[in-house]
């Protein structure tokens, strides 16, 4: 693959570079909660050495009844500069999970405005393959100043993809397994009705990635947008259960040069739970 300091980086790159005192790594492991894992337990047994973990649940707007959504620009500042994290700094996430959470933390960072951020391709799994060295000792860590700038067209609310459904200006890609997004198969969040957002496309996000885990190479990406009859020439809002794999979408896209993208950070745990809502059922 083709290191990029601002989307996918390879496990040979960060050896490398792990011991640049402007690199700072992240582990942005999250797990859904059927999958009976504590992502801050493994990360407290071992890491990638120097890594910070980013908590998804906890760095969020949490007066919102929904998971995850995206911090206010003082928190999230506030809790960089807590873990040493700021301005000047190369930073690179990992994650150790099925939902390749890494694309979220790396989503979050491009919302405020930070774009020297990329994912490790291939994530911890493929550093330990590999034999790489890992740590069980928090790192030190020392404020540092970081300065954001809220990039809000990163982000799209029910209204505006409600507004996009109806008009069918923008592509909307689920990111969602095919048969939740036929509505085939109950949702892991109790309540939510079955289906998917009228008029939008489905790209499982695991389509993405090589037998190995890394991501596939940018031709092979677009021939997946494109199979999933995507139209790459028009703006485009990712979607999947509560915005986590739809960033891998977005990360997808941003690797194969489309600018033009934004993420519904509600996504179906949102749409889903609203009974006036169109929802659509079967293929796209």
């Amino acid at each position: 693959m083709q290191d990029d300091p601002k989307t996918l980086v390879s496990t040979d790159w960060l050896a490398a570079h792990l011991n640049d005192p402007d690199l700072r790594v992240i582990d942005g492991s999250w797990h859904m909660e059927a999958a009976g894992r504590n992502a801050r337990a493994e990360y407290d047994a071992a890491h990638i050495p120097g890594a910070r973990f980013f908590d998804i649940d906890a760095i969020a707007e949490t007066r919102s009844e929904l998971p995850h959504m995206v911090p206010p620009v003082e928190l999230f500042v506030s809790r960089m500069r807590a873990m040493g994290i700021g301005d000047g700094h190369q930073v690179v996430i990992y994650d150790h999970s099925d939902a390749r959470s890494a694309a979220r933390v790396w989503w979050t960072f491009r919302l405020m405005g930070k774009s020297d951020v990329a994912v490790l391709d291939g994530g911890f799994a493929k550093w330990l393959a590999e034999e790489r060295p890992t740590e069980d000792m928090p790192p030190i860590m020392r404020d540092r100043h970081i300065t954001v700038q809220r990039q809000s067209g990163l982000v799209r609310d029910v209204t505006q993809v409600a507004a996009a459904s109806k008009l069918g200006d923008t592509q909307i890609i689920d990111a969602r397994s095919a048969e939740r997004f036929r509505g085939e198969a109950d949702e892991p969040r109790p309540g939510l009705r079955k289906g998917h957002i009228p008029g939008s496309k489905n790209l499982p996000f695991g389509r993405l990635f090589n037998g190995d885990g890394t991501m596939k190479d940018p031709e092979a990406l677009r021939g997946e947008f494109e199979a999933a009859g995507v139209d790459l020439s028009r703006p485009a809002i990712t979607t999947c259960g509560s915005g986590i794999t739809a960033s891998v979408l977005s990360l997808a896209l941003e690797r194969i040069g489309h600018r033009n993208h934004s993420l519904y950070d509600g996504s179906w745990t949102e749409w889903g739970s609203f009974p006036d809502l169109n929802i659509a059922t079967g293929d796209a």
